[in-house]
């Protein structure tokens, strides 16, 4: 008898033991999986480290577009001076990085949320996968969008069904935020915008904008069409600085502020001093600091600052690091992690630009250029803003490079329109003042500023001074610019057939020479 109710005991304890098995054998301190999802951090905790690599490093970034586009320049003769900045690549990084750190988490987290029906993050990252292919499109021109994911050689999309895709996939996002503004699940893991899903709106309606315009002398039909969506959508554009999207909070240095200042590879170009000085754009002392030794400047004592040629021959680092570097607020630790994607100043020249080809609602050409113009003083602080507006005679200088022998390095300005507003002139004309100031607000995003020089041809910069390219990536004609990056060995050798049929979708050569979709030449009207 005893025994038999020591084991009825012995039954009722272990009964009890394990209906709490789980309570008891839980680590208090590890997360667990619902308490993730009450935060949406098991699907937040992506976002992140995914816009912190919208921006690539020196080499994806600095020695190619930033480069190309004259925003910047390099002292240092690497490789003998023949590498990306004479036009002969040495490095092609950008597409490894943001297929690697952009789409393949992407496509990750976008799983997670469908499954879990959080249908805003799921168009979040959809809005980043296009902000990042939309950059790396402009390197090398076919890419890897809508076949993404799947396995063996997988197909390129030409630019022509990459852009329509942008734009379908553009609808389904903006649909979804502009039905969804007062959602908070974004609010711990958007650094932007603070989780403001209208303020997503916005900026992915400005995006479509930016898009439709790099399409408009090679598709103007479907240019319109997207950039007048664009401008009429009821959740706006970007046209104030409130509302500029900066890729922030994430980690990332402003990069180069690293180069400049941790490294000694960056400086101002010879076309920022050309154009900055002979315009008296005061925005210049909030872009760079002056030089200390006044010998680099008696050519304009009274705007002390001092640029490199791209593409400069150069013999030694030491030679011209004395030049102009970044303002020294670039490398303030507050700072040194902001970085703008988009601002409202190229929100107004797009619409200055829109408003030229007569796309409905874009306004007042001159209206939206100057405001353009204004709002990037306002964004850095600048002063003098109407006297500049109002300069009708003021022109970018000749470049002189006082660290080599005569001749060397040096340039003849080729800009003869001034900044003041000309009703008269031609839609060419009324074109170069904005794409020129475009240019100049673009600053910090070089990335658009290559792009609208390659599709426009303006500003009117100068050519590298040393054309090292041959053979080897494609020979660019003197007097010309790099069009384009190459395919990336990574795919060259594993995806032979994706590179080849794409190579077949670039309509030309997989060299630098070869001009993309958008890049059509010849006249802008």
């Amino acid at each position: 008898m005893k025994k038999f109710i020591y084991l009825i005991v012995a039954a009722f304890a272990f009964a009890s033991c394990t209906d709490n098995f789980e309570e008891i054998n839980t680590n208090p301190y590890q997360i667990s999986t619902e308490s993730l999802k009450q935060d949406f951090n098991h699907v937040g905790s992506f976002y992140p480290s995914m816009l912190g690599q919208i921006f690539g490093n020196q080499i994806d970034h600095n020695l190619t577009n930033v480069t190309f586009s004259q925003q910047l320049a390099t002292p240092t003769p690497f490789v003998g001076g023949v590498n990306n900045t004479t036009y002969y690549i040495r490095w092609n990084g950008y597409w490894d990085r943001e297929y690697n750190n952009v789409m393949a988490p992407a496509k990750q987290v976008i799983e997670i949320a469908e499954a879990d029906g959080y249908s805003v993050f799921v168009e979040w990252a959809n809005l980043i996968k296009i902000i990042s292919m939309s950059r790396v499109t402009l390197y090398q021109g076919p890419i890897i969008y809508t076949n993404y994911g799947k396995t063996g050689g997988v197909q390129y999309d030409s630019e022509e069904v990459l852009y329509k895709a942008f734009f379908s996939d553009l609808d389904r996002i903006i649909a979804e935020f502009s039905n969804n503004k007062d959602y908070v699940g974004l609010n711990n893991f958007d650094a932007s915008f603070n989780g403001d899903v209208n303020k997503w709106a916005r900026y992915a309606n400005s995006l479509r904008l930016q898009l439709a315009m790099r399409v408009s002398k090679v598709d103007p039909e479907l240019a319109k069409k997207e950039g007048e969506k664009a401008l009429a959508d009821p959740a706006g554009l970007m046209l104030s600085n409130a509302d500029n999207f900066n890729i922030s909070g994430y980690g990332a240095k402003f990069h180069p502020a690293q180069i400049c200042f941790e490294w000694g590879d960056t400086r101002m170009s010879a076309s920022m001093e050309s154009i900055l000085i002979g315009y008296k754009d005061n925005r210049i002392e909030k872009y760079f600091d002056p030089v200390s030794d006044m010998s680099l400047v008696s050519d304009h004592p009274d705007w002390p600052y001092k640029g490199i040629r791209n593409g400069a021959e150069m013999v030694a680092k030491d030679d011209r690091l004395g030049f102009s570097t970044l303002d020294i607020s670039f490398n303030d630790p507050a700072k040194v992690t902001k970085r703008k994607v988009m601002s409202a100043d190229e929100v107004y020249f797009l619409k200055a630009e829109a408003a030229l080809r007569g796309w409905t609602g874009a306004g007042d050409a001159q209206s939206n250029y100057e405001s353009g113009v204004r709002a990037s003083f306002e964004l850095w602080g600048a002063g003098g803003v109407d006297a500049y507006l109002a300069d009708k005679t003021s022109l970018p200088l000749d470049y002189v490079d006082p660290k080599a022998p005569a001749g060397v390095n040096a340039f003849t300005n080729s800009i003869t329109n001034t900044v003041a507003w000309d009703e008269a002139a031609t839609k060419e004309e009324k074109l170069e003042k904005i794409i020129t100031q475009k240019w100049i607000a673009c600053f910090t995003n070089e990335m658009e500023s290559w792009m609208d020089h390659r599709r426009t041809g303006y500003p009117k910069l100068p050519i590298v001074y040393q054309n090292s390219s041959n053979a080897d990536w494609g020979t660019i004609p003197q007097g010309d610019i790099l069009r384009r990056m190459p395919f990336v060995n990574n795919e060259r050798n594993g995806n032979p057939e994706g590179v080849a049929d794409a190579t077949v979708k670039l309509k030309g050569p997989d060299e630098i020479g070869t001009r993309l979709w958008w890049d059509t030449g010849g006249s802008n009207f």
